[in-house]
């Protein structure tokens, strides 16, 4: 989601990849420490949990609840199908909605829920992947029934879709394994050197803090910029930058998949005035929110939802509950 307009001045760094660098990047799942010895990565990288990015992915399943089942539009029940896009065109985003080791293969954690609710409808599903703006034009048109694809429920889009929540919407901070430092708040920050996305959420509380921590008498930090996720994991690998601030679910798949690096704090992806969600995207006036809603209900009290966000180690996005239409991120002039 874009972020608010802001005035303040952004310095900009720009790393340059080296192709050899990119190369190493990738086999060692990025050293976050220089001075680390060669003996200590080994066991490090084995200590990281095994992410499965093979076609053959065992979904997590369950059970049908009739209770939700009989929630459904007629015509949805008769027709015993449901279509949940997600925006994974392109190679998509780890671990939202990505191609598999074989390159054509949709697999994430957008996709093992989109079925996990399906199995609890009753439902077969089918889970195409497209572009970001044409989630939105088809289930506009109907080509789509709902989305599973890192929505964020705000007062905008309220006016012309319904939400049913299924995972919170978190940003977090990436920093090198083993450090004491931890960020629980605007005053944590002063002094760092913390990269961050241009135009985004994170970029505006960061300027935000920075603001505010310059009025009561603190160092700001130095935010930096840069122009690929390969060089923001470059630049925290060879110390460039303290932490890298950015979207919890890119964070957890980082630190699970290189073993090199921590989350050393969370915050919503609203700000400090409301938690953020994400949820299932459907028409207005489809039908299709509450039987989600008790869908993914039933998923989190028998434990089916938990075993899927654990799975990508994403445990910390949990809800404790679905609703629909809740309050979303205000409207922005």
């Amino acid at each position: 989601m874009s972020a608010r307009p802001h005035t303040l001045r952004r310095p900009t760094t720009y790393a340059v990849t080296v192709l050899a660098l990119v190369t190493s990047v990738a086999l060692t799942a990025c050293s976050g420490a220089a001075e680390a010895s060669n003996a200590a990565a080994p066991s490090a990288a084995a200590a990281a949990p095994v992410v499965n990015t093979s076609p053959d992915q065992k979904r997590i399943t369950a059970t049908k609840d009739e209770a939700a089942a009989a929630l459904l539009p007629q015509a949805i029940r008769v027709r015993g199908t449901i279509t949940a896009a997600n925006a994974g065109a392109g190679g998509g985003t780890p671990p939202l909605v990505f191609t598999a080791d074989d390159d054509k293969t949709v697999i994430g954690v957008e996709v093992d829920l989109a079925h996990l609710f399906a199995d609890k409808l009753g439902l077969k599903v089918e889970t195409p992947a497209t572009s970001w703006e044409n989630v939105f034009l088809g289930i506009d048109s109907g080509r789509y029934d709902v989305a599973l694809t890192n929505v964020t429920v705000t007062e905008e889009r309220k006016e012309k879709y319904d939400f049913a929540t299924y995972r919170k919407d978190d940003l977090a901070f990436e920093a090198p394994k083993g450090g004491t430092w931890r960020v629980t708040g605007r005053k944590d920050i002063a002094g760092k050197t913390i990269a961050v996305g241009s135009g985004t959420n994170q970029e505006k509380i960061l300027l935000d803090w920075n603001e505010a921590n310059v009025k009561d008498g603190l160092a700001p930090a130095e935010v930096k910029y840069f122009q690929s996720q390969t060089d923001y994991y470059l630049a925290l690998a060879s110390r460039r930058i303290d932490a890298y601030f950015g979207p919890n679910p890119s964070v957890a798949y980082h630190v699970s998949t290189a073993g090199q690096t921590e989350a050393i704090g969370h915050f919503s992806g609203a700000g400090d005035s409301l938690q953020g969600l994400i949820a299932v995207l459907t028409k207005k006036g489809s039908g299709l929110a509450k039987p989600y809603a008790a869908a993914i209900n039933s998923a989190i009290a028998d434990g089916s939802y938990a075993k899927v966000l654990a799975r990508w180690n994403l445990s910390s996005e949990a809800v404790t509950t679905s609703e629909v239409n809740p309050p979303g991120l205000p409207k922005t002039s």
